[in-house]
């Protein structure tokens, strides 16, 4: 029998005794099957009456919903609707959106995420998670002490600070925790009875959200330094006490707070930050992808990325370990990285550095011979100009910054622009790929953060790569928890990109995608966690199993949707 199939009966055993009455069931979303529930579970567990006669099969039900979503107004609405049926149905939720992922997955999360949580607190319905405000903190371990969270596996926790391109959310941040872990369950697979999204509530320095009447977090500035230090601790120690397996991912955190807590928890727990490393990773996988198509080395690629915090750093960090994999010293290629911040080209001359830059500085004087419109600012169009690189990559979530001028220059000195505007939600994003496309005259190749439809151009139709963490973590997670990984590490995401990359369809097809469709996502998944789970085996952080035993375990701990039947326990 596998884990999930043990979890389930000691669900049924702790639920389903002699004095449950039909309500309480209908009213869990893990165990409702509404209009699916048999005749004998209704018989047996008091349900007659309480739902209409007619017993519908999962497939029946998923019509429905799907017909509901389709005939709302905005992708708001269908946002609300798919949080109000997971809230009620799991499996039916989870049922629907992957069988439509294409469709449905820009609407549970990005794009749509992030105007779900600009207005968390005027759609809520429902709390889902927990929410661990810094008033409560002598009070975590009670508050995780709770039997209902005893097979929590994976743990996705955000303070709020940086959510997507928007900024402070406060607790409206806790849409990403949520929605990163509908993913989880979804494309990985992972048991949503065994997740747990949670948001620490340190106050907020947004001001539209402390002016609005309806906010429902901690209505204090946000709270900084050592005492909120010390909460962070607090938590981790709280959260190590109660489930020292469990995966925890650190999800939008600023840039001043998510590299430093990585570092300082990343050997205490099996831990990770999908903004650092999970955007890495996909960008990485993409990159290499991409390079299959213009034929040029990884080593002889030269980045150019217009945002210098912690997911841009991360990103080049990655590349540069792939880079000296395939040969380059640490220093041959940190030099083809050329990162652009708020005040220009990352030199030595930067103000305000954080340490994490640092690595990633040009030499000021390696640039003694640059044309530039302004010799004390060095712009991404200077950038473009001078050092020609082969890649640019935006995450700075400011939009329109890849303009026509610098696009067309890129294209002067490239022959196949590789151009990474991955900035979300839409409305952040550095610049329309149809218009790069048209820049281009055709030339480039394009991934993007948020999905986009595609666009015809002097008679080839171009399909963006929605270069989205979606792709890497689901599958991290599958493969760290199926293998019983004790940590996660830099290894495990390169790896991950490489499996990526051997997915591409433009291997064989130059024309082809630059990923696979969104619905081969679970099938991307179970690929990437086998990739993680040897590379955990090769660094010693899982038993030495057999490839064939990692894939064993990895189908096992695949959670399906699907109704099972239900029998009454004895208590």
């Amino acid at each position: 029998m596998n884990d999930n199939a043990l979890n389930l009966l000691q669900l049924e055993a702790r639920v389903f005794g002699a004095d449950v009455c039909g309500q309480e069931i209908i009213e869990n979303p893990l165990l409702n099957k509404s209009t699916a529930f048999t005749q004998e579970e209704r018989d047996v567990f008091g349900l007659h009456g309480l739902l209409p006669d007619h017993v519908e099969t999962l497939d029946e039900q998923v019509v429905r919903r799907l017909e509901c979503v389709r005939s709302l107004a905005t992708d708001l609405d269908r946002f609300v609707f798919l949080r109000d049926l997971q809230d009620t149905d799991e499996t039916l939720y989870y049922a629907l959106i992957t069988r439509h992922l294409d469709e449905l997955l820009p609407r549970i999360y990005t794009p749509t995420v992030g105007a779900g949580c600009q207005q968390y607190s005027h759609i809520f319905r429902r709390p889902r998670g927990l929410f661990l405000s810094l008033p409560n903190k002598d009070r975590l371990d009670e508050i995780l002490a709770n039997s209902r969270f005893d097979n929590v596996e994976c743990i996705v926790v955000t303070d709020g600070e940086r959510i997507l391109g928007l900024g402070d959310q406060g607790v409206g941040g806790m849409g990403i925790p949520i929605g990163k872990l509908a993913i989880y369950s979804g494309c990985g697979g992972i048991d949503p009875a065994a997740t747990l999204p949670i948001t620490l509530d340190v106050g907020t320095n947004n001001a539209d959200r402390l002016a609005d009447p309806l906010y429902m977090g901690w209505r204090h500035e946000r709270v900084r330094g050592q005492e909120y230090d010390d909460f962070i601790e607090a938590f981790v120690a709280a959260v190590h006490k109660r489930w020292p397996n469990v995966l925890l991912q650190w999800e939008d955190f600023h840039k001043n707070n998510a590299n430093r807590l990585l570092e300082r928890y990343r050997d205490r727990l099996c831990t990770f930050n999908d903004d650092i490393q999970g955007t890495a990773s996909v960008a990485t996988g993409t990159l290499l992808a991409a390079i299959q198509i213009t034929g040029v080395a990884l080593t002889e690629q030269r980045i150019a990325i217009l945002g210098g915090g912690s997911a841009g750093i991360g990103i080049a960090d990655l590349i540069k370990h792939a880079m000296m994999e395939q040969g380059l010293s640490e220093e041959e290629a940190r030099s083809r990285f050329y990162i652009v911040g708020r005040y220009g080209l990352v030199t030595e001359e930067t103000p305000n550095l954080e340490a994490f830059q640092k690595t990633f500085i040009q030499p000021r004087a390696g640039t003694a011979t640059w044309v530039l419109d302004d010799p004390a600012t060095i712009s991404l169009l200077d950038v473009v100009r001078n050092a020609k690189p082969t890649v640019l990559v935006g995450v700075a979530g400011q939009p329109g910054t890849f303009t026509e001028e610098i696009i067309r220059e890129m294209a002067k000195h490239v022959e196949r622009p590789i151009v990474f505007p991955l900035s979300n939600p839409t409305s952040c994003v550095e610049a329309q790929p149809s218009d790069i496309v048209t820049w281009t005259d055709g030339r480039a190749i394009i991934g993007t953060g948020s999905p986009f439809a595609p666009f015809d151009h002097q008679g080839r139709t171009h399909h963006f790569a929605q270069t989205n963490n979606s792709y890497i973590f689901p599958g991290v997670g599958l493969g760290v928890l199926a293998a019983g990984a004790r940590r996660v590490t830099d290894g495990m995401f390169l790896a991950a990109a490489r499996a990526l990359a051997g997915l591409s369809p433009a291997l064989n097809d130059p024309l082809g995608r630059l990923l696979p469709t969104l619905d081969r996502m679970r099938e991307v998944s179970q690929v990437i966690a086998l990739a993680v789970a040897r590379q955990a085996r090769a660094e010693g952080l899982t038993p030495d199993h057999t490839d064939a035993r990692l894939e064993e375990l990895i189908r096992d701990k695949v959670w399906h949707a699907e109704y099972r039947p239900y029998v009454k326990v004895a208590d």
